[in-house]
């Protein structure tokens, strides 16, 4: 019955072809979407307490999919449809948009209204915004570079009007004070890199950890993003990021993508892409799921960090080799190698021309 609402109002796979217009800000598919929620307590959707936040929100995808299964899962508590309706838009459902677009785009999807207070919409609020946000802020330079997000100044720094990609939820101290309120859930696609200024415009610097790291300061029960795996062994000011992440061990699912193509229809991102979930309550070893065309292997329960391993072992294949060579108990390829072509040694080392070379 409550599906009914949406799919009477509009067309939910508009956000299907919203998905695949561009690279420069991946917006979720549905699927993708809801395999994300999947990952959560189902419980958490029949709790009229249960309060969800996209921090970047831009198709509005997440909470529309959100709001879907909150409409069934709190049907007993709420018989009356509006009634229902009012609670969950008013005191469940939070978003930050990254773009005034976007604002208005996910205010769309989920109050079928780009205005929150508009005769069309199907809860009333006394705000155009209702609970989905933007706010036009600015960067803040100091030496060329925003001391937030690293942007260049000489990129971002904008006339009035223009993008300036300063997105809210990256550019203050306390993510808490924008809704002043605590999240269960924090879930988002957020924005992958920014133009850092180098290579003749071509540069860019990954910004998708500090979305990340914001969301943890707000020590919410789960976290679920979706994001570029370069962290995963190396990618431009992600050490930090890296060892931080590996050592959490409320990092407790982890759904990888070599490819992004496989997650994102058109999109290449180097490297692929993963989402995972964090547990705040339930510390342990991490499910890993790999995914290859339609085929997902695992998932495997392991730690993070292997014995010996400064980096996360993607493929699960690859643990049990290792495994198995690690009970030979052999010198390292690394060490022999090395030992090979070392100062001392390299004038010595001569390899033979052969009629196959």
């Amino acid at each position: 019955m409550a599906n009914n609402l949406y799919n009477t109002m509009y067309n939910p796979d508009v956000l299907s072809c919203v998905a695949n217009l561009s690279n420069d800000e991946v917006f979720t598919p549905p699927e993708v979407a809801n395999a994300m929620l999947d990952l959560l307590p189902q419980e958490l959707f029949s709790d009229p307490n249960t309060t969800f936040l996209d921090p970047t929100a831009k198709s509005g995808v997440f909470l529309r999919e959100i709001a879907k299964r909150l409409l069934d899962g709190l049907e007993p508590i709420y018989p009356d449809l509006q009634e229902r309706t009012d609670h969950i838009f008013k005191h469940q459902l939070y978003g930050i948009s990254i773009t005034e677009l976007t604002a208005h785009l996910s205010r769309r999807s989920l109050y079928c209204s780009k205005t929150a207070n508009g005769n069309y919409s199907v809860t009333h609020f006394d705000t155009v915004d209702g609970n989905i946000r933007f706010k036009n802020i600015q960067h803040r330079w100091k030496d060329g570079r925003c001391v937030f997000c690293g942007a260049s100044q000489k990129e971002y720094d904008r006339e009035a009007g223009l993008e300036t990609h300063a997105y809210e939820w990256i550019h203050t101290i306390k993510p808490e004070e924008i809704f002043k309120m605590k999240f269960d859930v924090i879930i988002s696609n957020p924005p992958y890199q920014l133009n850092d200024g180098g290579g003749n415009g071509a540069s860019a610097k990954p910004i998708y950890q500090l979305f990340v790291q914001g969301a943890k300061k707000l020590n919410p029960r789960f976290i679920s993003m979706i994001t570029p795996s370069r962290w995963f062994t190396g990618g431009k000011g992600l050490d930090e990021y890296r060892d931080e992440m590996l050592h959490d061990n409320h990092l407790r699912i982890i759904h990888d993508f070599p490819e992004a193509s496989d997650c994102f229809t058109g999109v290449q991102i180097k490297g692929g892409v993963s989402y995972f979930l964090w547990d705040r309550d339930n510390a342990g070893i991490c499910a890993v799921y790999s995914h290859k065309g339609n085929e997902v292997l695992g998932p495997v329960s392991r730690p993070l960090l292997e014995k010996g391993c400064d980096t996360f072992i993607r493929y699960n294949e690859a643990v049990g080799i290792l495994h198995k060579v690690k009970k030979l108990s052999e010198q390292s390829m690394e060490r022999n190698v090395m030992s090979l072509i070392s100062p001392l040694t390299v004038r010595f080392v001569r390899f033979p021309i052969t009629a196959a070379a």
